[in-house]
């Protein structure tokens, strides 16, 4: 079974904000809006993408979100990468972390709530599309296994340094265009903070009872049994607390 990430979920202060932000600059368009329990959320994505891509879920918060260290940045695709930084310069957005001191392989920028987002020179996906999300952990193998036994990933790469490992995993089922999981780990021992900023990683299913019983027998950690909202979701937890929502 292809278990593709369909939204990665930001927590924002001001939603029609961060909306405009990513539809001025990325070129976003709105594929879906929601209201469950009084919170709204706006769903956006670039244009062009296969079903398999990925959305980012824009949920008001009302507050400013608190930024912790657990989750790391979603990177987004670009043909052209000092191109790409350089407009979205021209357009106002405050310079964080160039293509020159990144050696020229990414850059950063921060959206208004404080997200990093990566640019990546990729071939596969339209502009601006999410190619990964980035998740810092405690325990590599522990990492590895949740993904490779829960959701059937498989390895996609693997960049090692002397202070820190990446580690990407992939639904193999997918299309290109899919979003990856890139797993960071430090080899200091350190731990991490969740905050608000970030929710969740979503999945939707055809049918969640039966991907929950399957989920169960892999010994997944349940953080919310399968209801309906508004929209019939169920949340696993991997070990270190990054939620996964999944949905029909």
């Amino acid at each position: 079974m292809s278990y593709p990430i369909d939204h990665v979920s930001f927590g924002v202060a001001d939603l029609e904000r961060s909306v405009d932000w990513y539809t001025d600059l990325l070129d976003y368009s709105v594929d879906e809006e929601l209201s469950i329990d009084g919170r709204d959320s706006v769903f956006v994505a670039p244009s062009g993408g296969s079903d398999d891509a990925a959305r980012l879920e824009l949920r008001e918060l009302g507050d400013d979100p608190e930024v912790g260290d657990a989750w790391g940045h979603i990177a987004v695709r670009v043909s052209d990468l000092e191109g790409s930084y350089d407009s979205l310069m021209e357009a106002g957005v405050p310079d964080y972390r160039d293509p020159d001191s990144c050696h020229g392989r990414y850059a950063f920028v921060k959206d208004p709530d404080g997200h990093e987002l990566e640019l990546v020179k990729r071939d596969q996906g339209p502009t601006w599309s999410i190619d990964h999300v980035m998740m810092r952990v405690e325990d590599a193998d522990s990492a590895l296994g949740f993904w490779t036994r829960k959701f059937e990933y498989a390895h996609a790469g693997r960049w090692e340094a002397d202070t820190f490992a990446n580690f990407f995993m992939v639904s193999p089922d997918a299309a290109d265009d899919a979003l990856a999981v890139e797993l960071t780990y430090n080899y200091d021992g350190r731990s991490y903070t969740f905050g608000d900023a970030w929710d969740h990683v979503g999945i939707a299913v055809d049918d969640l009872d039966e991907t929950w019983d399957q989920l169960v027998i892999r010994e997944a950690a349940i953080d919310q049994e399968p209801t309906d909202t508004g929209v019939y979701e169920g949340i696993v937890a991997d070990r270190d607390g990054h939620r996964i929502q999944l949905f029909e």
